[in-house]
């Protein structure tokens, strides 16, 4: 294989993983559930069908984990609690702050904003696309 191949292959690999680390390092919320659990059952009528498409969905999209089930080795920085649900606000491999049980759509969307102003601010130049080729 030419050495140009070769460097190309090995810059798209070194890209790909390191897109995927930074991924895995983004901000999520993580819900820990139990089968049978009404105040679960009550999350995902009132809030779950809208979580995704609301700013705080798109900055920690919602990560399930059951209760019965071992934690995720990404995930093993936490100490989990029997009560569900459990939301645990994560970024970047660490433990932001959580919200034990279900308290209604109110409560939960009022616990969430000021664990939500816990994460970094983003600033919008930070995440604007960067252009391509030079100014013209």
């Amino acid at each position: 294989m030419p050495l140009a191949r070769r460097l190309v292959l090995f810059l798209a690999l070194a890209l790909t993983l390191s897109f995927g680390a930074a991924a895995a390092r983004a901000a999520e919320l993580v819900m820990v559930e139990r089968d049978g659990c009404p105040w679960c059952q009550a999350f995902d009528r009132e809030i779950a069908p809208i979580y995704a498409k609301t700013p705080e969905g798109q900055r920690a999209p919602l990560r399930r984990i059951q209760l019965a089930d071992a934690v995720p080795p990404d995930l093993s920085f936490l100490s989990i609690e029997r009560l569900t649900p459990l939301f645990i606000l994560v970024d970047r491999g660490r433990e932001i702050g959580r919200i034990r049980g279900y308290p209604g759509p109110e409560g939960f969307w009022t616990q969430l904003a000021v664990l939500m102003g816990r994460l970094p601010q983003i600033t919008a130049q930070a995440d604007a696309p960067k252009p391509l080729h030079g100014t013209d």
